[in-house]
């Protein structure tokens, strides 16, 4: 089951290559429809989401409310989430590394959780042009990143019941003004500008979720590949981190919970990479879709 959010917002799935139009094909057909956007099919669960996609299957096959995929723009899954971000820094041991060979600090993986959050207004579309802010940042980075979307809520969530909270996955590109960072020392303000979090395009359900070694996180810029790593890969697996958020803080639907980023960041290089106007970043999370954004 992949879902994915169309033009103006409305509920779409992706099957075989062709985009249906849910809300669209419940009018063509006269039948009810469970959710007629993503967040609303959070809200409704898993057994509206499996009717959803019995739907989708019904009127692919019958062409109704259809269009290629490639004939369509997607929003981003969630364009306005219902709170911040939720993310994880140095969560890929050798990013960890890379990040403490810049700075100068220690090379050890975290012993706990590295928690921040992103702006909600941060989120942009795939495609979209991500600003490069000159007045403001000479050192534009990317994050390539499996971004988890909860779909049942909760707190004090046991790591053995975690999968039971999470409606799928999808990309999310973590942009960050490192200058930005340094400055302020919080990361917040560095990796909340507005279009410092392209996401999307798909949403893919738990259900049909690969194992974590066969989840493959990729960034290219300009066609060269800078990242790639599997999400077994996390210091801190899914389970840990959604244990860990729940513990006294109760876990929404629809909360966007970036996982990491691993190495190969603009900054590891030596010299380093950093973004620039013209430059086309490309991000891959296993069977989520191509996320391709400009710098501009």
């Amino acid at each position: 089951m992949k879902f994915l959010t169309l033009e103006n917002g409305q509920l779409g799935a992706l099957v075989d290559g062709t985009v249906v139009d849910l809300p669209a094909a419940a009018r063509a057909s006269g039948e009810g429809l469970v959710a007629g956007t993503l967040a609303a099919l959070l809200e409704a669960g898993d057994d509206a989401a499996a009717l959803a996609w019995e739907m989708a299957l019904v009127a692919a096959s019958e062409q109704r409310a259809c269009r290629p995929y490639d004939n369509v723009r997607p929003s981003a899954p969630l364009p306005v989430p219902r709170r911040n971000i939720i993310c994880l820094g140095k969560n890929y041991l050798e990013h960890a590394r890379e990040v403490a060979a810049k700075m100068n600090g220690p090379d050890q993986p975290p012993e706990h959780p590295i928690i921040f959050t992103k702006a909600t207004t941060a989120v942009i579309a795939p495609g979209a042009p991500v600003p490069s802010y000159p007045e403001l940042t000479r050192m534009l980075d990317y994050e390539a990143e499996l971004a988890l979307i909860i779909g049942t809520g909760g707190r004090d969530i046991a790591a053995a019941n975690a999968w039971q909270h999470v409606f799928g996955y999808t990309a999310i590109n973590d942009i960050s003004a490192r200058d930005m960072q340094k400055k302020h020392f919080q990361w917040f303000r560095a990796k909340s500008l507005d279009g410092f979090a392209p996401m999307g395009p798909l949403v893919v359900h738990r259900s049909v979720m690969a194992a974590p070694e066969d989840i493959e996180i990729r960034c290219t810029v300009n066609g060269e590949l800078r990242q790639q790593a599997t999400l077994s890969q996390l210091i801190f697996d899914v389970p840990t981190i959604i244990e860990t958020l729940s513990s006294g803080m109760t876990l929404l639907p629809g909360d966007i919970i970036a996982t990491g980023t691993p190495a190969g960041v603009g900054m590891g290089f030596t010299p380093p990479k950093y973004l620039q106007p013209g430059d086309e970043m490309v991000v891959e999370v296993g069977g989520a879709g191509v996320l391709r954004n400009p710098v501009v």
